[in-house]
């Protein structure tokens, strides 16, 4: 099932986007209704609720008086704090009870205010924003009937434009007509949600059909965060750390539009227990078995020191490579600084661009694109080593062990 977390800030839209895609069939869990739900009366997170802001936001029939306790918690960053606390767990429990109770083949989609700054989008297979700018939110909100200074005011409570972009996979333009919106939301399901999920139920991985050498695209890094935090999240301390490397984390380098991500385990064992793989495949990243090492550097080096495991994107629109590799070995500690020697050398950086280009306009499949570089890899490889001599370079855990 894939699931996809829905937000924006208020007047934005979100709810005209949430209705679209459930007409085109997506399983919608509204987090406002739920939210309701949860203090609904009887319910313990009432009763904290009350305790913590006053009973007498308890109406005479039980329920609760939720103008009041807005009124208290929208002017009080701490007490809107202390309400999330309350409510969040039983909230998240309960749209995982709903998940839970889908058909397995459903698009699922989490409408959720606050998904930005609750932080809750690395749970999600993908993030989807609505935008409109804040004039046209301002003229909306007071169209139903809030006063102006309110609105502002609610508004700049919520995460910016810069947050909810750092968070977005998909942003969805809300600043223009009905039908714009809607042909938008067509098209994201027809070309991303239906196919990722398909590719989900099967098992199947997302790649370039061709070893196509594009661009620098200055959303890679961003991408690449949001990619980095989700495989975070899955994995917990299972993966010490998460690493952005290979040509798209170079700036200016033209690359492959593929995402390439380096996950360090302490032992490469860890990466084959059952718990590290089923994290990974929920979140959407299929185990690749067939590849199991890097070509060694220097050529003739031990290949058993350059086991990795790798895992591929099953986004059909965000094509990413996961190499799992222990924390220090050669593998590990090399991807790293080939980044960072392209990096620092404009030259060097020339060079490897000018390579792909050429390899790239002879090479039908990305496999046989790949395949051709190796040799210059294997050239580059003690120009990589002179210039950790000469700089002096350690990783973020202080090895330079090969």
């Amino acid at each position: 099932m894939l699931d996809v977390g829905l937000t924006g800030g208020i007047g934005s839209g979100k709810s005209t986007v949430a209705a679209a895609l459930r007409e085109l069939g997506a399983q919608v869990i509204d987090a406002d209704v739920v939210a309701r739900e949860v203090v609904e009366p009887g319910r313990p997170t009432l009763a904290a609720v009350a305790e913590r802001f006053g009973a007498h936001l308890i109406r005479p029939d039980g329920s609760l008086d939720r103008a009041a306790l807005a009124a208290i918690v929208f002017p009080d960053p701490a007490a809107l704090a202390d309400l999330d606390r309350i409510t969040g767990p039983a909230i998240t429990a309960r749209v995982r009870e709903l998940r839970t109770a889908l058909d397995v083949q459903a698009v699922s989609v989490y409408d959720m205010p606050l998904l930005v700054e609750r932080r809750l989008w690395p749970h999600e297979h993908l993030s989807v924003v609505v935008g409109a700018d804040t004039e046209t939110r301002v003229r909306r909100l007071v169209d139903r009937g809030l006063d102006e200074t309110d609105a502002r005011h609610r508004i700049a409570r919520q995460a910016t434009d810069e947050q909810r972009r750092a968070a977005a996979d998909v942003w969805v333009d809300n600043d223009g007509t009905l039908e714009a919106t809607q042909r938008q939301v067509g098209d994201l399901w027809a070309r991303r949600l239906l196919p990722f999920n398909a590719n989900l139920l099967a098992g199947k991985r997302s790649r370039l059909q061709r070893g196509v050498v594009v661009e620098p695209d200055p959303a890679w890094p961003a991408q690449a965060a949001r990619l980095a935090a989700r495989v975070a999240d899955a994995l917990g301390d299972r993966a010490v750390r998460v690493e952005h490397i290979g040509s798209t984390s170079v700036p200016d380098l033209p690359a492959k539009d593929a995402i390439d991500l380096q996950v360090g385990v302490r032992r490469l064992t860890d990466a084959d227990t059952p718990a590290f793989v089923a994290q990974l495949t929920q979140r959407g990243f299929v185990h690749v078995p067939a590849i199991t090492e890097d070509s060694p550097l220097p050529r003739g080096d031990d290949p058993s020191r350059w086991r990795k495991r790798f895992y591929g994107s099953m986004d059909p629109c965000r094509v990413a490579n996961v190499h799992v590799r222990e924390l220090g070995s050669p593998g590990w500690v090399f991807a790293l600084q080939f980044r960072d020697w392209l990096r620092a050398d404009p030259e060097a950086r020339q060079q490897y661009a000018s390579l792909k280009k050429a390899l790239a306009a002879g090479a039908p499949s990305a496999d046989e694109y790949t395949e051709a570089k190796e040799p210059w890899f294997a050239d580059a490889y003690p120009r990589v080593e002179g210039w950790v001599g000469r700089t002096g370079w350690t990783d973020q855990l202080g090895s330079t062990a090969r």
